[in-house]
C-alpha cells in the first residue's frame, strides 16, 4: 500500500513539473511577441530590461531616447526575467486601444492596482457595466450650466494664488509656482466637489489632506516601479504600507464624514437643492439610474475621492508648465496678454463668456500639454488580443500608452523639441490624426472633465497676464519628474513683474 506522503509528493512533484513545462511553452510565447516589437533595450538574465532604468524619471529619459533612435510605434521590456511588459507609442498603435472599452490596468503587478485601496472602484480604476453605469450617471455633472457658476470660484481661487505668489515676490526675488499652484487646484476642487473652504491655500503643506494626498500619490508611483512591493502581504507589512493604509484611511474619513453629513441635511430639508448653486456632490447624491436605484456612500466617496485627486494633480501640473512657457516664450506671452486685453479689457474677473474668445490661448494650452503632457501615460488591460502587423499581444497582458511619446514622436511631430502653438489651428489640426493629440486620454474612456479643466486653466492664465509679466530663472534646473503626472523634479521658479 502506497503510504499518504508518497502520494503527496508525487502531486506536489507532477503539479511543479507541468507548471514549469507551461512555464516554458508560454515563456517562448512571450519572447516570440517580444522579439516582434522594438525592444527598450538590451535583456539581462534576471533583471529583464529593468537594469536601464531604476525609477519613474530614468524609465522616460530611456524610452523617449529609444523612440528618437528608432521611431517605434510600439516598444517592449521585461519586468526581471518572468513576463514582457508593452508600450505604445504611435497614434496607429494607441488607437488601437484608446477607442475601445479595454478596462483599466490594475491586476496583479499592473500600474492602477495600487490606486484601489484609496480610489476604490471609481471612473479611474472601474470597469465593465459598473463603469458605464456611474460614467452615465456623472455625466451631468460637467454639463455647461453646471461648470458656469464655477467660474466665480474660479476667480476667488486665483485671488488667493495670485496674492501669494506676489507676496513672495515683490521684493523682486524668483517664487516656486508649482506648489502653490497645486494648493490652488486643491482649493478648487474641494470648493467645487464639497463646497468645502478650509483655508488649504493658507495653511498650505500643513494641512492634512494635502499632506495626505501627496503622499499617497507619491507611495502608489513608487510601488508601480518596484515589484517585491506587489503583493499586499509584503507592502502592508513595510513602514511605507502602514503609513498607507493610515493615510487612506484619513482621507476615506474626510470624504465619508462631509457625504454623511450633506445627505443628511438634504434629507431634512430636500428643498435646499434648489436654492443654492449645486456642487458635484449634490449632483452624485441626487443621481438615479434608469431603474431609480442611486450610488451608495461607498459609491460616492469613490468618485469624489478620484475627482479630488485626478482633477487638482493633473489640472496643477498643466497650469505650472503653462506658467514656465509663458516665461520662457515671452513673445508668446505678449502675444496673450494682449488678447487677454482685448477680451476683458479693464475687468478684474474673468466671466463666463470670455472663455470662447480667449482663441489664442487655446492653441497655447494645447501646445503646453502636447509638449509638457500633464498626464505622461495610461494603461489598459487587453481583454482580447491586441493585433499589430506581425505582433500579436494575448488577452491578460497589460499596455502602457505613453502619452508624452505620441506627443514627442518624430514621425508625427517633425519638430516636436519646438514650441508652437500655431500646429493647433483648424486647417492644420484637421489633417492630423485624432490620436496623435490625447492629453486627456480619448475615445469612451477619455477624461470626463476636461472642460472643468480647461477652463479653470484659462481663468488662472488670464487673472495672472492681467496682472503679471512673468520672467524665468534661467539658472533653476528643470528636470522632468513623470510622477502619477509630469512634475518638474526641483519646481518652477519665475519672477512676477506688475503689468
Amino acid at each position: 500500500m502506497v503510504s499518504v506522503p508518497v502520494v503527496v509528493v508525487t502531486i506536489v512533484t507532477g503539479y511543479l513539473i507541468w507548471k514549469l513545462l507551461w512555464f516554458v511553452v508560454t515563456y517562448r510565447k512571450w519572447d516570440h511577441i517580444h522579439n516582434s516589437t522594438t525592444p527598450l533595450g538590451t535583456r539581462h538574465p534576471i533583471y529583464g530590461t529593468m537594469h536601464h532604468y531604476s525609477d519613474a524619471e530614468s524609465f522616460l529619459k530611456h524610452a523617449m531616447s529609444r523612440l528618437e533612435q528608432t521611431r517605434a510605434k510600439m516598444m517592449s521590456g521585461w519586468l526581471f526575467f518572468l513576463f514582457p511588459t508593452f508600450v505604445v507609442c504611435h497614434p496607429d498603435t494607441a488607437k488601437l486601444l484608446l477607442r475601445s472599452s479595454e478596462p483599466k490596468a490594475r491586476r496583479f503587478s499592473m500600474v492602477y492596482r495600487s490606486f484601489l485601496p484609496w480610489l476604490g472602484d471609481g471612473l479611474l480604476v472601474s470597469d465593465g457595466p459598473k463603469w458605464e453605469r456611474n460614467r452615465k450617471l456623472l455625466t451631468p455633472a460637467f454639463h455647461f450650466d453646471i461648470l458656469q457658476p464655477y467660474v466665480n470660484t474660479y476667480n476667488k481661487v486665483t485671488d488667493i494664488l495670485l496674492d501669494k505668489l506676489w507676496s513672495e515676490s515683490k521684493s523682486g526675488q524668483f517664487v516656486e509656482v508649482a506648489g502653490p499652484v497645486g494648493l490652488a487646484t486643491l482649493d478648487t476642487m474641494l470648493r467645487c466637489a464639497f463646497s468645502y473652504e478650509g483655508g488649504v491655500q493658507v495653511r498650505g503643506e500643513s494641512h492634512p489632506y494635502v499632506r495626505a494626498v501627496k503622499e499617497l500619490s507619491r507611495t502608489c508611483i513608487r510601488r508601480t516601479i518596484r515589484p517585491w512591493l506587489f503583493p499586499d502581504l509584503v507592502f502592508y507589512l513595510t513602514k511605507e504600507g502602514r503609513q498607507f493604509r493610515s493615510l487612506t484611511q484619513y482621507v476615506h474619513e474626510f470624504s465619508s464624514d462631509i457625504i454623511k453629513a450633506r445627505r443628511k441635511s438634504i434629507e431634512t430639508d430636500p428643498s435646499q437643492l434648489k436654492k443654492r448653486r449645486l456642487d458635484f456632490l449634490d449632483i452624485l447624491l441626487a443621481a438615479r439610474d434608469e431603474t431609480g436605484t442611486g450610488m451608495s456612500d461607498e459609491d460616492i466617496r469613490a468618485e469624489v475621492d478620484t475627482f479630488l485627486f485626478e482633477g487638482h494633480d493633473t489640472t496643477a501640473s498643466a497650469i505650472s508648465w503653462a506658467i514656465y512657457a509663458l516665461a520662457k516664450y515671452p513673445k508668446e506671452q505678449e502675444h496673450l496678454a494682449a488678447e487677454v486685453e482685448e477680451v476683458i479689457g479693464t475687468r478684474t474677473c474673468v466671466e463666463w463668456e470670455d472663455l470662447s474668445k480667449l482663441r489664442y490661448q487655446s492653441l497655447f494650452i494645447k501646445e503646453v500639454m502636447r509638449m509638457y503632457s500633464p498626464v505622461p501615460f495610461v494603461a489598459r488591460c487587453l481583454t482580447r488580443p491586441l493585433v499589430y502587423g506581425s505582433t500579436v499581444i494575448p488577452p491578460g497582458f497589460g499596455v502602457d500608452i505613453l502619452l508624452v511619446g505620441i506627443h514627442h514622436h518624430p514621425d508625427v511631430y517633425p519638430d516636436h523639441d519646438t514650441f508652437r502653438p500655431e500646429r493647433f489651428a483648424d486647417n492644420v489640426e484637421e489633417e492630423r490624426d485624432p490620436y496623435a493629440f490625447v492629453p486627456f486620454s480619448a475615445g469612451p474612456r477619455n477624461c470626463i472633465g476636461q472642460n472643468f479643466a480647461l477652463n479653470e486653466i484659462k481663468v488662472v492664465l488670464t487673472r495672472l497676464l492681467r496682472r503679471f509679466r512673468v520672467e524665468l530663472d534661467e539658472d533653476h534646473k528643470i528636470v522632468f519628474l513623470p510622477d502619477l503626472v509630469m512634475r518638474a523634479k526641483y519646481g518652477i521658479k519665475v519672477k512676477l513683474c506688475p503689468r
